[in-house]
């Protein structure tokens, strides 16, 4: 289920966290694929009548890989976006705008949470 932004001012200073419900698998090769359980009325019924399975695997790209283990709780989005374009350099452009929309997809996904540093 997709959920509604809640953040707002400077993404850059935000600290993402997982979202403690929500299980995934590194791979030897730090490949990460999300678990995500189909729950819900509306999922049963696609589980029963279209043979949906219960678990969706979701698999991250090439940077979605690199970057999902950044997400600590303890680094800022910025902290995360300096090592982004470290490792990717000019493939990682525009690096705050997609960084930023990434966060807010999996934040929006529930995958996980952010918060501003204390």
């Amino acid at each position: 289920m997709i959920k509604k932004n809640k953040l707002s001012g400077n993404y850059l200073e935000y600290v993402p966290r997982h979202n403690i419900t929500i299980e995934f698998e590194t791979g030897e090769d730090g490949a990460v694929t999300i678990l995500q359980e189909n729950t819900g009325f509306f999922n049963l019924i696609a589980r029963k009548l279209f043979k949906k399975p219960r678990i969706s695997y979701i698999h991250l790209d090439e940077m979605g890989n690199f970057i999902w283990p950044l997400i600590d709780g303890k680094r800022t989005v910025y902290d995360i976006s300096v090592l982004v374009s470290e490792e990717f350099g000019q493939k990682a452009e525009p690096l705050y705008n997609r960084l930023v929309q990434y966060i807010i997809n999996l934040e929006n996904y529930g995958f996980i949470e952010c918060g501003r540093r204390k």
